[in-house]
């Protein structure tokens, strides 16, 4: 006889301990052990979250090497029915050889479950017959698990779920996510009500007053925000390190319809536009994306919303200056462009219109289509096609945490008939889902990958750029590790070719994520080991430090409301001279829907205490010494860019942090 001695590792999860029993099957390349109970010697606490326990499994001769473990949970008795969250099992075997077994899944019934031995295997590695048979079942399954839903056409696709409670355990929110995420929802929600903000439906009369909402959770730079908001350089800079740092691109003609006579615009340093665009300081923002939309109605009042030419100028002590504004894209006598020698209403009730503009281009393209959309597609892809033994599920898995909830969430709260965004922002109803159609027929595999965003809008130099410096570097780091970890595990070319669950899911987010349009540059296939590691690369990139960068400042440069208002309820001015403060408060958004605005950007801005940094990975799913080396590396990397980007803050008046590996999540969970 031999014996096995197996280490059961419960997760800490809420409600994840069992008083079940549990049974084992070891299976190996020579044969298999007895059907075996694992005999709760410490009573009540063999199976509880956090916890391991140990056990023998004896078999009259070696197994050979192990392929799998399974395992099921039987009911002592009627009243003891549970679940259970096994987190991983290892098992030492009589030669001394320990094998690891990744599960980090709920068992919630009392059928058989099969779980790999962690040694990550591509699909054409995979010879034992038991565990082909075992890959085609787990797929078997997560394809009925997970499936794919129109939520509506000509967008990305998403998951199909009723509710929260259908999506499949895995992927749901922990209790302390779900507890701490309605509490602070509810909360907010509850003090704004308390104070009559929610429900009032009149106008600001007193620019003053908007201070009021939400007074005791002003962070650093929503109180610079409230301070500076008017001021042109504070305009300038947001396109650099706001919530939208990717509009901004380098102009070297002036569009046709943006007709700016030479001399009625100023230009810091006393020089000439021409000469300013051949030296490379002349920036365009284009709001083109909203033309022609149909804006909300709220409150029974028409809403505004433009679609803005924004002109902007590098001046000689390094700042971003706004030199012009036109509001609406075709010019016309009732549309005059707005210059900083204006009165001083005219051109901060632009300014205005265009920070509008921006919220809803920022809101619905730049953070819900490329970065909650995306990783939905890429997670619901990942678990429909690829098993638990791949490399790239190993690599991929933890950039998918709480996606699929979040996103089921925010069609539910956000966009839906009844949600906060149809109610009071300006593109809520038709206009919305025409932005989010147009902005995915034009988005690009380039505008995903930063360091050819940047090359292709040209801003490689302009000054105090820290959303470009700070991702530039966080790409490296993430391209060299999923360089080392699939170069360890792809040889060739030929090698990606012929892995049919790498293609299968490439070309389901293709198909589901890009609607099957060429056009947009996406691989359709995989063909090569260097295009394989830029596409998983563009992935992780945008699940974690894009959607920080995108997301995380929306209450600091939205908390204070005229700096980014929802809505606007007074059209443009159609001539100069007209606009004044009571115009200007008469514009704004009314008091229910900034109370409602600001509630939800602060909502979406707060992480929650069970937050895993980028490149922390609790879940163990490589076992193997060579990547869990690179994970090391991987880590002290992300410390070091980290300790960089701090020290750096230090002399800024408005510190960048949302490239902070320490601030990224690992994933588009919130």
């Amino acid at each position: 006889m031999v014996e096995y001695i197996v280490t059961v590792h419960t997760g800490f999860l809420a409600s994840g301990s069992t008083i079940n029993k549990i049974n084992i099957k070891l299976v190996g390349t020579d044969g298999e052990s007895d059907h075996k109970w694992l005999k709760p010697w410490k009573g009540a606490l063999t199976f509880v979250k956090g916890l391991s326990s140990y056990f023998y499994v004896s078999c009259p001769t070696s197994l050979g090497k192990l392929v799998l473990i399974e395992l099921d949970k039987q009911n002592l008795l009627e009243v003891t029915e549970d679940k259970w969250f096994p987190a991983k099992v290892e098992v030492k075997s009589p030669e001394g050889e320990i094998y690891n077994f990744p599960i980090y899944r709920w068992i919630i019934d009392n059928e058989v479950h099969r779980f790999r031995e962690g040694t990550a295997l591509r699909v054409f590695d995979d010879t034992h017959h038991l565990g082909r048979y075992s890959r085609q079942q787990e797929l078997k399954q997560r394809e009925e698990e997970y499936r794919w839903d129109v939520y509506v056409e000509g967008i990305p696709h998403c998951i199909k779920a009723e509710d929260p409670s259908s999506l499949p355990r895995e992927v749901r929110f922990s209790f302390t996510k779900k507890t701490e995420f309605a509490f602070t929802a509810s909360t907010g929600l509850a003090e704004l009500g308390l104070k009559g903000l929610t429900a009032s439906e009149e106008p600001w009369t007193n620019i003053d007053d908007i201070s009021q909402v939400f007074y005791n959770k002003w962070t650093p730079v929503s109180e610079y925000a409230q301070k500076h908001w008017k001021e042109d350089a504070f305009f300038g800079y947001q396109y650099l390190n706001g919530v939208n740092p990717i509009l901004i691109q380098r102009c070297k003609v002036l569009p046709g319809n943006f007709p700016i006579t030479a001399d009625k615009i100023f230009l810091h340093g006393h020089c000439k536009l021409t000469d300013e665009m051949q030296k490379g300081n002349i920036y365009l923002c284009d709001y083109k994306r909203l033309e022609g939309l149909q804006a909300n109605t709220i409150n029974g009042k028409k809403q505004y919303l433009m679609a803005p030419l924004v002109l902007l100028q590098k001046t000689p002590d390094d700042k971003l200056m706004p030199i012009a504004i036109q509001l609406k894209q075709n010019p016309a006598d009732d549309n005059p462009i707005f210059y900083p020698t204006d009165s001083e209403y005219d051109w901060l009730t632009a300014k205005i219109f265009v920070r509008s503009a921006d919220f809803n281009e920022h809101q619905l393209n730049v953070h819900l289509l490329r970065t909650h959309l995306l990783a939905e597609v890429f997670a619901v892809s990942l678990l429909r096609n690829v098993p638990m033994i791949h490399p790239l599920y190993k690599l991929l898995i933890p950039h998918t945490r709480y996606t699929l909830q979040i996103n089921f969430l925010a069609r539910r709260l956000l966009i839906s008939e009844t949600g906060v965004f149809i109610q009071f922002a300006s593109s809520g109803g038709e206009a919305m889902m025409t932005i989010l159609k147009r902005s995915l027929s034009e988005m690009t595999y380039t505008s995903l990958c930063i360091p050819d965003d940047i090359a292709e809008r040209g801003v490689e130099d302009v000054p105090n750029y820290y959303y470009r410096d700070d991702g530039l570097k966080l790409w490296d780091i993430i391209y060299k590790f999923v360089e080392g970890i699939l170069g360890h595990y792809y040889k060739s070319d030929a090698e990606v070719q012929q892995d049919t669950e790498l293609q299968k899911w490439t070309s389901d987010i293709f198909e589901h994520g890009f609607l099957s349009q060429a056009n947009t540059g996406i691989p359709q296939s995989l063909t090569t080991v260097a295009q394989m590691v830029k596409f998983v690369t563009m992935m992780i990139f945008t699940c974690s430090g894009q959607h920080s960068a995108v997301n995380g400042g929306q209450y600091d440069y939205g908390g204070w409301m005229p700096n980014t208002p929802t809505s606007l309820q007074l059209p443009p001015p159609t001539r100069k001279g007209t606009t004044s403060e009571a115009t200007m408060l008469q514009t704004l958004p009314d008091i229910n829907a900034t109370a409602q605005g600001l509630s939800a950007m602060w909502l979406l801005s707060k992480r929650s205490s069970d937050f895993v940094a980028l490149g922390q990975y609790p879940d163990d799913h490589f076992s193997e010494e060579v990547p869990c080396k690179m994970i090391q590396n991987f880590q002290g990397e992300l410390e070091v860019l980290s300790a960089v980007i701090k020290a750096r803050n230090k002399g800024l008046e408005v510190p960048y942090t949302y490239m902070d590996p320490k601030e990224i999540e690992n994933s588009v969970a919130i």
